[in-house]
């Protein structure tokens, strides 16, 4: 019991820290937006995980997966996304449909 209540403390200490913000539960996965085609193609993670998209382009582009998320990028941008569920996605670029990646996400 009193561990779990040191665990509390600490937590909310973090979350005063960050400015109210809750702690990060997952990992940051990076993508490049280069050449018109993302770097890598496919990216494993766990739900609980982002994503977050660089273009190093002069255009913009975006990491679309119909129905769930839109994130478009400007050039010399970034944007991001949290996984929430598990599964494998393709997703596209709507201005450049040829531009496709993967994610895979564990639960």
């Amino acid at each position: 019991m009193a561990a779990r209540f040191v665990k509390c403390v600490l937590a909310a200490s973090l979350a005063v820290a960050l400015g109210g913000q809750s702690p990060p539960t997952g990992t940051v996965h990076r993508v490049a937006m280069t050449g018109a085609d993302y770097d890598p193609k496919r990216v494993s993670l766990h739900v609980g995980d982002s994503i977050e998209w660089t273009n190093d382009d002069i255009v913009a582009h975006t990491a679309t997966l119909k129905g769930a998320w839109d994130v478009n990028v400007l050039p010399h941008r970034r944007g991001s996304v949290t996984i929430k569920i598990a599964g494998t996605f393709t997703y596209i670029c709507r201005y450049h449909p040829n531009m496709n990646g993967e994610i895979v996400a564990e639960p």
